[in-house]
């Protein structure tokens, strides 16, 4: 049975990318989702007004890869300390932001952060400012087309990601952290 879950690490394109090549990923979208609008599009969405985060809808087999595999992806390929900014992309709809979709998915995420939050303190970094909450009641509003898939469609397109250069620290099991 498939599982859904959805990550915002700035804008999406890259992010997709790097969920879409994982095994055991089984569709991939992008769209919005935190804000004040209905059907936002990604013009509302840039001019900063209506709060959304730019959103990779992530639908996973989890008897292939688990949650927590799509988490330590997620931590690493952006930098969860900077607040509501990636590189040189500026602004809330660039937020840090898990959305679970299960109350498992919400521990394992709150506990993936600790274990996370640990490594990044141990080299000296900053706080996670990553939002983590139940996507329950927040609507999922899919990204025009364009922007689908957008690094297979333009190969040398613009990729947008930094990172703390941290490595997740690989543990057995987040329940034990």
């Amino acid at each position: 049975m498939s599982q859904t879950a959805y990550f915002a690490t700035g804008c999406f394109w890259g992010a997709e990318r790097r969920f879409w090549q994982l095994t055991g990923v089984t569709s991939t979208s992008v769209g919005y989702m935190g804000g004040n609008k209905s059907n936002p599009t990604y013009k509302e969405v840039c001019s900063g007004t209506t709060n959304h985060a730019e959103i990779v809808e992530v639908s996973f087999d989890p008897t292939t890869i688990s949650f927590e595999r799509l988490l330590a992806e997620f931590w690493v390929m952006h930098d969860p300390t900077s607040l509501n900014q990636q590189g040189g992309d500026i602004g809330t709809q660039y937020r840090s932001a898990i959305y679970a979709t299960t109350p498992e998915q919400l521990d394992i995420a709150l506990r993936s952060k600790l274990i996370y939050q640990k490594a990044l303190t141990e080299n000296g970094l900053g706080q996670i400012v990553t939002e983590i909450i139940s996507a329950k009641g927040i609507t999922y509003w899919i990204a025009e087309e364009y922007h689908q898939r957008y690094l297979e469609k333009n190969p040398n397109g613009y990729d947008c990601h930094s990172s703390t250069g941290i490595a997740y620290p690989l543990v057995t099991n987040t329940h034990d952290a």
